[in-house]
């Protein structure tokens, strides 16, 4: 099968840990090294962000990515993107008449809106997969959402075009409802996670403390980090070590690593605070097994892969019952949920599982055995492979070549077909880039 991979912001050749760095870039990359493992032709496509970088790499893993030129070749906040989405599909368009892909896996709203701009025009089936839902992040960040305003509206709108939604978790199913989403349009599979890389054998970096928490993850308020911090409070003999954001020498001049540090300082723990910013995606899994427990505490959460990487190490998880954690973290059998911005309750299940030698050893267990059994990228691949069988089966047996949907992205209800030669739906995108 070939399959052509949309992912605008996150490539999957990236340095993770920047802002816009992090989980999808993983899941791009992982989703199709296994695709390509199991005998598929893989291209990703994903913005052009460097002058000098080649039109295509072909990765080690065997995917090839191709860097599409969609405004300026310079790294840009994802979300000033949108403007830029109608150039993007259509290169995919005119790419996509010769080489024509089997199916196509948008990732992120964003992609969704040049994956289809770009394969309705030739009938090619589109599955999506959003990531995040532009109406939780509004829930939950309210004023300090930066998300173009006509976000939600869009999402609604490719939601109901693409032939089918895979959600990474149950509880974005749900979201997904609230917005108009037959459940029968679904599918649920999770994100996986590399089983030889993290595993409970292999090198430890040292601890400095008789006890250790390890957070991973994005420097962005979301993340629930001051949180973690807070908890030392309660928890003596323990350090906190902090994994993400920009290097360790850029760390004094990032507004959430300063305003973390600010708070370590003033609740007198910061001594107990280890921030390493960004680090080697191959240095993870010994700083994974040096904790004693793995703690994940944001606000929110679509998926998130820190909570299966400790898992696949051994290591017990204590994590906020938000989102995608909610699902792969059993409580009482692979590790604790805690209520989110609750320092105190944080520090409570914490303190029980370094109090408790056995407990924890049980917890690492399951967890190896659950990640085993559900979670590896081969499985995941196994799994999305049946979607896109799925929707190539029905778009062969459709009779025309139209849409599955008469709506159209600018909600003008004109033309259901994306081409983005079509006035309305560049109207519509560059409209929405506004604000």
């Amino acid at each position: 099968m070939k399959i052509a991979m949309v992912s605008e912001h996150a490539s999957p050749l990236a340095v993770l840990g920047g802002v816009d760095a992090g989980g999808q870039n993983v899941h791009v990359a992982e989703l199709s090294a296994a695709l390509c493992r199991q005998g598929h032709e893989v291209t990703v496509y994903t913005r052009r962000e460097e002058a000098d970088a080649p039109d295509m790499v072909t990765a080690e893993q065997g995917y090839r990515v191709v860097h599409v030129p969609a405004g300026p070749a310079r790294p840009l906040p994802k979300d000033e993107l949108l403007p830029h989405m109608v150039e993007f599909g259509i290169f995919l368009r005119e790419h996509w008449r010769d080489l024509r892909p089997d199916v196509v896996h948008a990732h992120f709203w964003m992609s969704g809106l040049a994956a289809l701009s770009g394969a309705r025009p030739t009938d090619i089936p589109v599955v999506q997969t959003f990531h995040a839902l532009g109406v939780v992040k509004r829930r939950h960040q309210g004023a300090n959402d930066t998300s173009p305003a006509d976000r939600i509206r869009l999402e609604r709108l490719i939601a109901g075009q693409t032939d089918r939604i895979i959600a990474t978790c149950t509880d974005e199913v749900f979201e997904l409802a609230r917005l108009g989403v037959p459940r029968s349009k679904t599918s649920v599979i999770p994100c996986g996670v590399d089983l030889e890389q993290f595993a409970p054998e292999g090198p430890k970096e040292p601890k400095s403390a008789e006890y250790r928490m390890i957070s991973v993850g994005r420097l962005v308020p979301r993340k629930g980090f001051d949180t973690a911090i807070t908890a030392l409070t309660g928890l003596r003999n323990a350090e906190l070590v902090l994994v993400g954001g920009p290097d360790d020498a850029e760390l004094a001049d990032d507004p959430e690593g300063r305003r973390l540090l600010a708070l370590a300082d003033e609740l007198g723990v910061r001594e107990r605070l280890r921030m390493l910013g960004r680090v080697p995606r191959t240095r993870i899994a010994p700083l994974l097994r040096s904790a004693d427990v793995a703690v994940c505490t944001p606000w929110y959460e679509p998926f998130g892969m820190t909570p299966l990487e400790a898992m696949a190490c051994g290591v017990p998880v204590v994590a906020t019952a938000v989102g995608g954690f909610i699902d792969t973290v059993v409580d009482g059998v692979t590790g604790r949920l805690v209520p989110p911005r609750e320092p105190a309750e944080l520090a409570d299940a914490v303190g029980e599982l370094l109090t408790t030698p056995g407990v924890r050893e049980r917890y690492g267990r399951a967890g190896r055995e659950r990640v085993e059994s559900r979670y590896s990228w081969d499985r995941i691949a196994t799994e999305t492979l049946h979607a896109y069988r799925r929707v190539t089966a029905r778009a062969g047996a459709r009779n025309g070549h139209g849409p599955t949907d008469s709506r159209s992205l600018d909600g003008t209800g004109d033309s259901g077909k994306l081409a983005p030669e079509s006035p309305s739906t560049d109207r519509g995108l560059r409209a929405s880039g506004r604000g």
